[in-house]
């Protein structure tokens, strides 16, 4: 009991303390390397001569570096427009808090010279929280749903990059609280890339076979360059949470 009311206290007491209102989730995988990891390690192998499965997945980790470098980017560009919106840190970059394109997120914000969150939690296998996390806003849990609670409390967006397990717990579970109105709150949700995450989840079969409703496609958007995911991004945002009209009302929905 003590410790579950420490993971919500504590995170409750930093975020007043570095007037964090509110965050714009990344969820993705730990397992994309940047370009230039992903680089060095095909130079490498053919530096060595290798061939076959190790050669094959060095050239696929090189492939799907293109989203590490997307989600810094994307990260970047929101930091840099959120920074304008004081005295209150508005739409906080947040991740996991690992490697992969949890680190890129950060990444990004760190480059746009912003602060991000890490939301970690102890695993029977090491995650270190990444680099690039501002030091007071780096959390540790033991617990999935104390973790899971504090990202979708204050997240007024959520981006899915590619990811596993993980990623599709996080945005089902987002979606389902969205679905049955457990989030009230306008949140955005930001599907990257569209070619992708077509191949992996049939959605609108999904719908065809009336397993969800056709209107709940709607609940989220697939998008396939960061031009168009940061446009939306901030279209929403600015419209839900920064436009006079609406502000007042959405901002005490939750």
């Amino acid at each position: 009991m003590i410790r579950i009311i420490s993971e919500f206290l504590e995170p409750q007491r930093r975020f007043r303390h570095e007037k964090v209102r509110d965050t714009i989730v990344f969820f993705g995988s730990a397992k994309i390397i940047s370009r230039d990891e992903a680089f060095k390690k095909l130079q490498h192998l053919k530096k060595m001569k290798v061939v076959g499965a190790k050669m094959e997945e060095t050239v696929q980790d090189m492939e799907m570096s293109k989203y590490y470098e997307d989600t810094v980017e994307l990260a970047y560009r929101l930091t840099k427009w959120s920074s304008k919106q004081k005295p209150l840190r508005r739409f906080v970059i947040c991740t996991g808090g690992g490697p992969g394109l949890m680190e890129a997120a950060n990444y990004g914000a760190f480059k746009a010279n912003g602060e991000s969150i890490g939301l970690n939690i102890s695993l029977p296998y090491e995650q270190l929280p990444n680099k690039y996390i501002t030091d007071s806003l780096n959390f540790e849990f033991h617990y999935f749903f104390m973790r899971k609670f504090w990202f979708a409390y204050l997240a007024k967006a959520l981006v899915i990059m590619p990811g596993g397990f993980g990623t599709f717990d996080e945005l089902f579970e987002i979606l389902t609280l969205v679905q049955t109105h457990k989030i009230k709150k306008k949140m955005p949700i930001v599907i990257f890339d569209k070619a992708f995450w077509n191949n992996i989840v049939d959605f609108e079969e999904l719908a065809k076979k009336k397993l969800i409703d056709t209107n709940e496609l709607a609940l989220f958007k697939m998008v396939s360059t960061i031009d168009e995911a940061f446009d939306y991004l901030k279209g929403e945002l600015t419209k839900n949470y920064l436009d006079i009209k609406t502000s007042l009302f959405n901002n005490k929905r939750k």
